[in-house]
């Protein structure tokens, strides 16, 4: 069986269904709620299928939990055809009532018990088995969405992709308003401007006569210095909270000439930090 197969499992409020969204996202085919004695048939499908079900993640929780022997029994025969794992999500109590009583839901098993802390007090106490059997155990008490996020795609990302961000570095004019998707925004109008240059003024900051005139002055390369010096910090920081995308927006007066410049430089920089880096300039195509 040339298949991957993830059973996401864990206490109520703690996560699966966020877990499953960011699994969907890096390529798993999501499936809620599948009772044990369907995983097999289900998996059977899948390995005579197309490879649309090559990685699969199946959620399974106390709702669906009539057996854990029975699923215990599946975990085994599936780790003997394929590559069968299973992920447990967990918090600690007053983190699950918390998030409880912020959303409003009901618990599983409220009907059963006379409170909400007796209901995740005894789902934990059921669910303990389960978590014994888990190949990884998240305890997201103190777990942010993007650490979440990152986590699962150092556990469970493909080769290439575990631990990997994505920055898009992009010059843009102030006069024509901020990029919209901007993470970080870098204003560097403080910049003796090339516009003023008869010469320099229907050339871009990609041209070598701008960019030799923008870094030929000392406030250039000592901000450049410092620049570096932060981005060479906090770009592990960020790749480590788990975010995937990060896009830095270096912004002049009309997008031509000085960020258009900084930021083929800032490409440059980034590249050689070993970040998979994309370069664009949003406004240097427009007429001034």
């Amino acid at each position: 069986m040339d298949m991957e197969i993830l059973i996401i499992s864990g206490l109520s409020g703690a996560g699966k269904s966020k877990a499953a969204s960011f699994l969907e996202d890096m390529g798993f085919y999501i499936v809620d709620n599948m009772p044990a004695a369907m995983i097999l048939k289900f998996a059977e499908f899948c390995a005579g299928s197309s490879s649309r079900y090559d990685r699969v993640a199946l959620v399974y929780d106390v709702r669906t939990a009539s057996s854990f022997t029975e699923l215990f029994d599946v975990l085994d025969k599936l780790k003997t055809v394929g590559a069968c794992r299973m992920l447990f999500l967990e918090a600690a109590p007053e983190t699950i009532i918390k998030r409880y009583k912020e959303t409003r839901r009901r618990h599983p098993l409220r009907g059963e018990t006379d409170s909400l802390e007796e209901a995740v007090r005894r789902e934990r106490e059921m669910m303990e088995p389960v978590k014994e059997r888990a190949d990884f155990v998240i305890n997201t008490s103190r777990t942010s969405t993007a650490q979440l996020r990152g986590e699962l795609l150092r556990l469970f990302g493909k080769e290439g992709e575990r631990g990997a961000m994505t920055v898009n570095v992009t010059s843009f004019g102030f006069k024509y308003g901020l990029p919209l998707e901007a993470d970080l925004v870098l204003d560097v109008r403080f910049m003796p401007n090339p516009f003023y240059i008869e010469d320099l003024r229907p050339k871009t900051g990609l041209d070598e006569a701008v960019s030799n005139y923008v870094f030929s002055f000392q406030q250039t390369q000592d901000f450049m210095k410092r620049l570096e010096d932060l981005l060479a910090f906090t770009l592990p920081l960020y790749a480590e909270e788990g975010k995937t995308s990060l896009t830095i927006a270096v912004g002049c007066t009309g997008g031509h000439h000085r960020s258009v410049a900084v930021t083929h430089a800032l490409t440059a920089f980034i590249r050689q930090q070993g970040y998979s880096v994309t370069e664009n300039h949003r406004d240097m195509s427009r007429s001034s």
